[in-house]
């Protein structure tokens, strides 16, 4: 029997074509698929038809009520569901934006859950709580980049702060929390006009108090397997400043044994005005991880014990807001631990320090013209310990990165309009080659109806603190103490073609199309590919692929998400790239009443990092999977507006799924809470 969503867009497009024009209300969304390509791409694996038939049910239910009932006089617009929008700036680049409201729907409490429905990206995930950040757990992966757990080209940033462990150079997802944050930005590219020494770019803005006086929010859950989520958040706010503490605390045994996680955080966000044009800000983050390894499913020699995860961070800011002119200057310092605790091998602690400065400035000295210049200066060391032995002491690594870019937006009759731009970031570092990285575009545009844009950009990863660490502790690469020195930047040519499409307010199509070529990986090579081990870059792969989404609004009770991306590595042994993927999403209002219900289709994949060594692959692997999660609440006035009771539920298929080889998902879970403001 066909799946019902297979018969998804004709009853879709039925349901557009009767509903009463007056009650399709403006939503802020962005789209890339038909409801026809999509519903192919599902209907083509049996894992995903029965995922999709359960969506279809949720899609078409509440979408048929919403056609029958009679207008309300007065809704409140139901928010967009998976993510807020796909953004085009004017220099060609996109990026995804997730908020608040996805974020709560989604029922996440850190980064990698936040972003696991978001198009073109990728998760690891094998607890519900700390993800088991040991090996390869709680990272994203966004377009193939993250090939190294995630390496170098994958960076997190906090308010455009760097925020990763700098001594194994790899992102902290598992650590970082999503309570304290107002939107997650994925940058699924170099945009060199923004960020640098990376591929890729996650930033995390923090909330802020906008209520003038007092304010809070608060929340509690509980559910299966003993996990207890607890979140709050107070804020002040005057004329002249604004302040918001926010904190969390989850816990878990797991659904296995030796599965239990932990994750404590808090952020502080302080802001004083110092007159009409300028302010100062600090920022800052403290986080602990503690999570254990349940290890390979009935193998219980193969757990690898705990792990301990800290870090801090602390930036201060001075900007400014004029008429022709806005700008940032921030300086920071962040530290970190790692401790693996391995009872039957060594027991491992790692730390790190970052610190630098970023500043940028937006001018705008002519009608129609953009200019935007920066300078981001990055320092980073760390130590390594096995058994209480020093076997690392760090190098201490500098870069500076002057950038600038230039847009200018011309009219071209009508209401079309060409926006060129062209830019560059220069590197300087300390002990690699200095190198550039420029980046071009254009957009044209059809008033708000039609968009079309071209980007190309040279993206720059430089080895971090793993380059010298793997020279110290790889025993064939001891003798050569200064061979990681040699070494070149990662780069990448990237190439976007993409198309937005909204005929109308309550529709926004989104395609986009994307060649990325990287060379120079650096890894460990042996005789006699070289004449002793060392460390040198070598290889050369690519990625395409195609990204598509559709979000719509039906009415002011019912928004939908449809996401799609088929990816083609020409290395057949990258993990975490599934050919095909799909996402879709439903959010439905109606009275005191929400339901969001949000869903998974993947091919299978590849998952265990390649190695850096010159002739390592990858073999592992785990099957396609579909899963369905479903949330609901009902608004409880009596505890103030905005909050109320839900219930969230994972994998309501109970399905049996894997991001890794022996590392089972949990099956069917809930968790029931209530969440108020002040």
């Amino acid at each position: 029997m066909p799946s019902l969503v297979c018969l998804l867009p004709k009853s879709v497009m039925s349901i557009i074509q009767n509903t009463p024009t007056q009650r399709r209300t403006h939503v802020h969304v962005r789209t890339r698929l038909s409801a026809d390509n999509a519903a192919r791409l599902l209907c083509r694996s049996p894992i995903a038809a029965a995922v999709a038939t359960s969506i279809t049910l949720a899609l078409l239910a509440p979408a048929v009520y919403a056609q029958s009932a009679p207008a309300l006089p007065s809704v409140t617009i139901t928010g967009s569901p998976v993510i807020e929008a796909n953004v085009v700036d004017v220099f060609g680049s996109a990026h995804t934006s997730v908020g608040e409201e996805q974020i709560r729907d989604l029922n996440a409490i850190d980064l990698s859950s936040a972003l696991r429905r978001s198009t073109g990206v990728a998760v690891s995930r094998f607890n519900p709580v700390g993800s088991f950040g040991g090996d390869e757990g709680g990272a994203v992966y966004v377009r193939g980049m993250g090939a190294s757990r995630p390496g170098n080209e994958l960076r997190t940033y906090v308010d455009g702060i760097p925020f990763y462990m700098g001594v194994w150079n790899h992102a902290l997802l598992d650590l970082l929390p999503v309570n304290g944050v107002r939107e997650v930005s994925v940058f699924k590219g170099p945009q060199p006009q923004l960020y640098g020494d990376t591929f890729a770019a996650i930033d995390m803005a923090p909330r802020r108090a906008t209520r003038n006086g007092l304010s809070g929010n608060a929340s509690v859950a509980v559910g299966s397997w003993s996990t207890l989520v607890e979140q709050a958040a107070v804020g002040w706010r005057s004329d002249q400043a604004d302040v918001l503490v926010s904190q969390g605390h989850a816990k878990s045994d797991g659904h296995r044994p030796d599965a239990d996680g932990k994750l404590d955080n808090a952020m502080v966000n302080a802001n004083v005005r110092l007159g009409e044009q300028w302010s100062i800000g600090l920022l800052g983050l403290s986080a602990y991880n503690k999570v254990s390894d349940p290890g390979v499913d009935g193998d219980p020699t193969s757990k690898t014990g705990v792990f301990t995860t800290r870090g801090g961070l602390v930036a201060l800011s001075l900007q400014h807001d004029h008429a022709m002119a806005h700008g940032r200057l921030q300086v920071y310092s962040n530290s970190g631990l790692g401790l693996w605790d391995n009872p039957t091998a060594a027991q491992v602690r790692s730390t790190f320090e970052l610190s630098g400065l970023r500043w940028s400035e937006t001018l705008t000295p002519w009608q129609g013209g953009e200019v935007l210049a920066g300078l981001d200066v990055d320092r980073s060391t760390g130590t390594v310990a096995f058994n209480g032995f020093t076997a690392y002491t760090g190098e201490t690594l500098r870069l500076v990165q002057p950038h600038v870019a230039v847009a200018h937006k011309a009219a071209l009759g009508g209401d079309w309009s060409v926006t060129p731009s062209a830019g560059v970031r220069l590197y300087d570092h300390n002990v690699f080659a200095d190198t550039s990285a420029p980046h071009v575009g254009v957009v044209v545009e059809q008033g708000n109806t039609l968009a079309l844009r071209l980007n190309h950009a040279k993206g720059v990863s430089y080895p971090g603190q793993g380059a010298p660490l793997l020279n110290a502790i790889v025993p064939p690469l001891a003798g050569t103490p200064a061979g990681w020195r040699s070494l070149g930047a990662e780069t990448m040519q990237h190439t976007e073609v993409g198309l937005r499409y909204s005929p109308g307010k309550t529709t926004v199509v989104d395609l986009a199309v994307f060649d990325d070529q990287l060379k120079n990986r650096y890894v460990i090579a042996f005789p006699p590919a070289v004449a002793a081990p060392s460390l040198t870059n070598l290889g050369e792969y690519g990625v395409k692929g195609v990204e598509a989404t559709w979000q719509q609004t039906w009415s002011p009770a019912l928004s939908s998400y449809v996401g799609v991306t088929l990816l083609d590595a020409s290395r057949a042994d990258l993990p975490y790239i599934p050919e095909q993927a799909g996402s879709l999403g439903v959010t439905w209002r109606q009275g005191s009443w929400r339901v969001s219900v949000d869903a998974q289709a993947q091919s299978g994949m590849l998952t265990l990092n390649r190695g850096r060594g010159a002739g390592d692959t990858n073999t592992a692997a785990v099957g396609g999977f579909g899963v369905v999660n479903l949330r609901t609440a009902y608004q409880l006035p009596m505890l103030g507006a905005g909050s109320e009771a839900f219930l969230a539920m994972e994998n309501l298929g109970d399905r049996a799924y894997a991001y890794r080889p022996g590392y089972p998902m949990p099956g069917r879970s809930a968790q029931v809470g209530v969440s108020f403001k002040l």
